[in-house]
């Protein structure tokens, strides 16, 4: 008998909601996340705006012990921790502190970890001061640092590790997740992505001139996907997190499902045909979109929603063209098109698993979320889509089949596919 793959857990650290309730609260209401960052301003970067979750008003000793929180400097580590112990907290699982639990398993990726650990380290180590870098210099600044947190935190004795694909890694960490439990290898695992924040992550992005400057002084306007008026991605950050689960692990235990992940796909374009380092190859975006539905055993009619990429930047007409190519659907026939971004802007390799958790929230809430600053959809989208199929608030809809994609730097891609659950 085929395996089933259900969603039983989920957390979130993002820049307009911690935790499951303060988060759909904002992706219904239309609530931006992103604020003005006096810290940038200093610096004389362009963009002076981010999504950043606000840590603050929050107990870490609620995540971590006082020995794990001395000398603890990577904001991504404390952004997965809290999202990934939520997840298995609301799975209705507990840390096992006896023996390794042999069936549950993660994977938990970054783009780059513990950067302004690593820079501290840095200035010890030119200024002769090796000795002072600490123990934990290492875990907070290696990549897989925060899957072995997580691994150590909840015992975890079937595969822990850290996967890094850019933009597509939360997406990706899903999908790879999901093949574990479908081939038997695992029971459950605790799958999503977290990124850091600050001025050492986004500064290479000012560089490259791709955020918007134009919005300072008005930060909850800056971000804007699908819109005519776009002028880059806002950089943000967080942690986005899933416990998957087989349907039969899940019911013996009598677990809530949000969903079934009916499948996916991940592919490259090879940097080939139009793809390069940071654009896309729309032949391998098609063919990830259609892969992915003929892997979910779906046709492409029965995709209520897709919860896209779109950055709000120039390729976002492209991305709808690839959508409406790969699902044969235009005009009035096109499935709902919702992009987070707005609300919290890209948060990098955490945004797959951060959107993830939304699409999600969807099927929960009964309904699909509006997008923001949208109102002036841009021309080219206009020629595809019928404007009634981009919602600009929450409608009382309630889903059954949504799309999610993310696609990264490296002409890499990633879709998966999420199912309102019946039994």
């Amino acid at each position: 008998m085929a395996v089933r793959v259900v969603v039983t857990g989920m957390g979130v650290c993002a820049p307009n909601g911690i935790g499951l309730v303060a988060f759909g609260h904002a992706l219904q209401s239309g609530m931006s996340g992103i604020n003005f960052q006096p810290e940038l301003k200093e610096l004389n970067f362009s963009c002076q705006i981010a999504g950043k979750p606000n840590v603050d008003a929050y107990n870490l000793n609620d995540y971590f012990t006082n020995v794990q929180l001395k000398g603890l400097n990577a904001s991504g580590v404390v952004y997965g921790v809290m999202a990934g112990k939520d997840a298995w907290q609301d799975a209705g699982l507990s840390a096992n502190t006896e023996t390794p639990d042999w069936d549950s398993g993660i994977v938990f990726g970054t783009g780059i970890l513990g950067v302004d650990k690593f820079r501290e380290a840095i200035y010890k180590v030119d200024q002769g001061n090796v000795r002072r870098l600490g123990s934990t210099s290492v875990i907070q600044t290696m990549a897989s640092g925060i899957s072995a947190y997580l691994g150590g935190m909840l015992g975890c004795g079937n595969q822990v590790t850290t996967n890094s694909s850019a933009c597509t890694t939360g997406t990706e960490a899903i999908l790879m997740g999901y093949e574990r439990i479908k081939s038997k290898k695992a029971k459950r695992m605790l799958v999503g992505s977290c990124s850091d924040s600050g001025p050492y992550v986004w500064g290479g992005f000012d560089a490259m001139r791709i955020l918007p400057r134009n919005y300072n002084d008005s930060p909850a306007k800056a971000s804007r996907p699908m819109s005519a008026t776009a002028c880059g991605f806002v950089p943000g950050s967080g942690a986005g997190a899933l416990v998957l689960e087989s349907s039969e692990s899940a019911r013996a235990r009598g677990a809530k499902i949000y969903g079934e992940l009916l499948g996916g796909s991940i592919n490259s374009g090879g940097q080939r045909n139009g793809g390069t380092m940071i654009a896309p190859n729309s032949e391998a975006v098609v063919r990830c979109i259609r892969t992915a539905i003929k892997e979910s055993g779906i046709t492409p009619s029965q995709i209520d929603v897709i919860n896209g990429h779109l950055t709000a930047t120039t390729k976002d007409p492209l991305e709808i063209k690839n959508w409406s190519i790969a699902l044969g659907r235009s005009g009035k026939d096109f499935p709902y098109v919702n992009s987070f971004k707005g609300l919290f802007g890209h948060c990098l390799a955490a945004a797959g698993s951060i959107e993830c958790v939304g699409s999600l929230l969807q099927f929960k809430l009964g309904q699909v979320f509006g997008n923001l600053n949208c109102e002036d959809l841009h021309p080219e989208i206009k020629k595809v889509v019928d404007a009634s199929r981009i919602p600009q608030k929450s409608l009382d809809i309630a889903p059954q089949i949504i799309a999610k994609a993310s696609f990264g730097f490296g002409d890499v891609n990633a879709c998966a596919i999420f199912k309102s659950y019946n039994k």
